[in-house]
């Protein structure tokens, strides 16, 4: 976690550009011991979230050398956490294609850091970071100022894509965090629909479309996907029906006539929907909402 409001990290250690020098003042947020506890039981909370973090950061280390590697032994702690687990674990459901202190060389062969690189194909390369609110801030210089904003500018010309997210909006507002991770996704094109391909879909289609299929597949609700999506009810029955007539989703229809929400194209049925979450309770099928 960086606290200088940059995207990008140089090696060198000059503060200023999202590196913890030692000759520099702390970049880390100090935090009341009962806020480190809380956040310490937090993790422990999840057991799959902590196998998975454990074996992505052992996974960087044997891959890594050099700086990068000097960069996980002593930089990447409690901020950059945080992120993934109430952030990015909750949308991606994996962490396979993510990428701590992820290294890269700018297009004047500057070598940048950020937290974390997420590329789960040859056509999405997503950078994300945690930025910390901290001294350097208010103590850069405007020569160390114009270098960051420069080298921010270089990864999105490379065609990086690039999300921030402030320590505190992960800490106290991680759902609004998560919404926009979706939005993302969809917008830069994470969704491959699997038909009606030639349809142009819109971005809350299309992160719809995510969270239907990073959910287990289950149907989706209007109230499901206004929740997560951080849009109205109104809205979200507007998408799913619109990814109805494109022929994505299929709307499961009750006995009494009643839209009791949406599932994948082909598995429409009460019958399919029942024997596949195997949910029913007296008779009644798990919807979840």
């Amino acid at each position: 976690m960086k606290n200088v409001g940059i995207s990008s990290r140089s090696g060198r250690r000059v503060h200023g550009e999202g590196v913890r020098g030692r000759s520099a003042p702390t970049d880390r947020m100090e935090q009341p011991s009962n806020e480190n506890r809380e956040e310490d039981l937090w993790f422990q909370s999840d057991p799959a979230f902590a196998r998975a973090y454990e074996q992505m950061m052992k996974r960087a280390l044997v891959e890594s050398r050099g700086e990068r590697k000097r960069r996980l032994l002593e930089n990447h702690g409690r901020g950059e956490k945080m992120l993934v687990a109430r952030v990015l674990w909750p949308v991606f459901g994996s962490l396979e294609n993510l990428h701590p202190e992820y290294e890269i060389r700018d297009l004047r062969g500057g070598v940048n850091f950020v937290d974390y690189a997420y590329i789960p194909s040859r056509q999405l390369g997503l950078l994300l970071e945690c930025d910390g609110f901290g001294p350097h801030w208010r103590d850069i210089s405007r020569w160390e100022f114009d270098r960051n904003e420069e080298r921010q500018n270089l990864l999105l010309i490379d065609e990086w894509k690039m999300l921030r997210f402030s320590y505190d909006a992960v800490r106290e507002k991680s759902e609004r965090c998560q919404q926009t991770l979706r939005l993302a996704l969809a917008k830069w094109g994470q969704i491959m629909p699997e038909a009606g391909e030639g349809v142009r879909l819109g971005v809350y289609e299309r992160a719809i479309l995510h969270l239907h299929q990073t959910s287990g597949r289950e149907i989706i609700t209007p109230a499901k996907a206004a929740r997560e999506l951080g849009i109205t009810s109104k809205t979200a029955i507007k998408h799913l029906q619109s990814l109805e007539d494109k022929g994505h989703l299929t709307a499961i229809i009750s006995a009494t006539g009643r839209r009791m929400g949406y599932a994948a194209q082909g598995e429409g049925s009460v019958r399919q929907m029942e024997k596949r979450n195997d949910g029913i309770t007296g008779g009644r099928m798990k919807v979840s909402n």
